[in-house]
């Protein structure tokens, strides 16, 4: 095998609390992640040179050791010194710095792929163990699905899957960093947390109204009011039929979960129209 070409699915939260901050900057978080079908494609190709060489349809996004998909490339190549290097073609649709993961479910796709090209042989909990050294989301985006994240997001319960659910995505043409978002987070401000074990208990039930009815993300808290059209892509979603809506990691993409196709088709439309999001995408959960 010289090429693999791989899907690396984006995710959204179901449900994100933060526990609190820990000595070392980061904060331990209980959360239920959820991957869908939103999808960038990758092609990984062994080249003789010893290099990783990336390149992208999106010109703004590094190419060099400040993207995610080089550390994940280098990191085996510093561990298991797989021969040669490796040219990484990404064409990229998930939103960037959209609280869906992106660079880390690229990251986690390029620790799979260099894996299988080269015959590294190392499990699923070494490539999350790796992963983790990238960043807090990686391992879970090695692992994908429903899943219960705590620690700082590296500790990962697998969940009973989340029932077939449509879903609408917006964002809007607006970034926000993530460190930005948790170094902002006050603690003492945070007067409502979301029912973790209830959104937990509810996919096991497959109820997915009962899912919907314990969904809550604490970085609200910090996000929505620097920009408050996130409040207003949400309460759009609500008036036109999401069973709820909710800001996905530290923002700003919202998710909206629907009953059905022909109302998620109706509320993109509205969105599209009003122009508040940039970016309105149809999607499933993926399991």
């Amino acid at each position: 095998m010289e090429s693999i070409r791989l899907k690396a699915r984006a995710k959204i939260n179901l449900g994100l609390d933060v526990l609190g901050r820990r000595e070392d900057g980061y904060h331990d978080v209980r959360m239920v992640m959820q991957t869908i079908g939103i999808y960038d494609r990758i092609i990984i190709t062994k080249i003789p040179e010893d290099e990783i060489r990336i390149k992208s349809n999106l010109y703004f996004l590094p190419v060099n050791e400040n993207n995610l998909m080089y550390k994940a490339a280098k990191l085996l190549k510093d561990k298991c010194g797989y021969s040669g290097g490796v040219d990484i073609d990404l064409n990229k649709f998930i939103p960037v710095s959209a609280g869906l993961a992106g660079g880390s479910t690229d990251a986690a796709s390029t620790l799979f792929g260099i894996n299988k090209l080269f015959d590294l042989s190392l499990s699923m909990q070494e490539l999350m163990d790796i992963g983790v050294e990238i960043g807090a989301d990686v391992p879970y985006c090695v692992m994908r699905g429903t899943a219960l994240a705590e620690g700082i997001g590296e500790k990962l319960t697998p969940l009973d899957p989340l029932p077939r659910t449509w879903i609408l995505i917006a964002k809007p043409p607006i970034n926000v960093s993530t460190k930005l978002v948790y170094e902002s987070l006050d603690m003492n401000g945070v007067d409502k947390h979301p029912d973790i074990d209830g959104l937990i208990d509810a996919i096991k039930r497959k109820d997915i109204h009962g899912v919907c009815g314990c969904m809550g993300n604490v970085l609200e808290n910090v996000t929505v009011p620097l920009y408050p059209v996130i409040n207003s892509i949400k309460n759009d979603m609500l008036e036109h039929g999401a069973i709820n809506a909710m800001m996905s990691g530290s923002g700003p993409t919202v998710f909206g979960i629907f009953p059905d196709e022909k109302t998620t088709l109706e509320c993109q439309a509205y969105l599209k129209r009003k122009g508040e999001a940039r970016q309105v995408y149809i999607t499933e959960s993926f399991n």
